[in-house]
């Protein structure tokens, strides 16, 4: 499967334009808090919404899940 390059150079713009327009210390917070939730063993998902209307992309999210839990193999 290819992705056709224009579609992900538009993305790639969608992503950076996202990012310079977020409060990116607000970001800092909702990922950290994410972390300590996991840490922990509470509920994430409060964390998750939360970060996800904070703008938080999937990739964040998932990097900072990964830190804790790892990656399946």
């Amino acid at each position: 499967m290819k992705v056709n390059d224009n579609i992900r150079l538009e993305q790639i713009q969608k992503l950076k334009n996202l990012r310079s327009n977020r409060d990116n210390a607000k970001i800092d917070q909702c990922l950290q808090i994410l972390n300590d939730k996991c840490n922990n063993g509470e509920n994430i998902m409060p964390a998750v919404v939360e970060a996800v209307e904070n703008k938080c992309t999937l990739g964040e999210i998932a990097d900072t899940l990964r830190e804790v839990y790892g990656e399946y193999k």
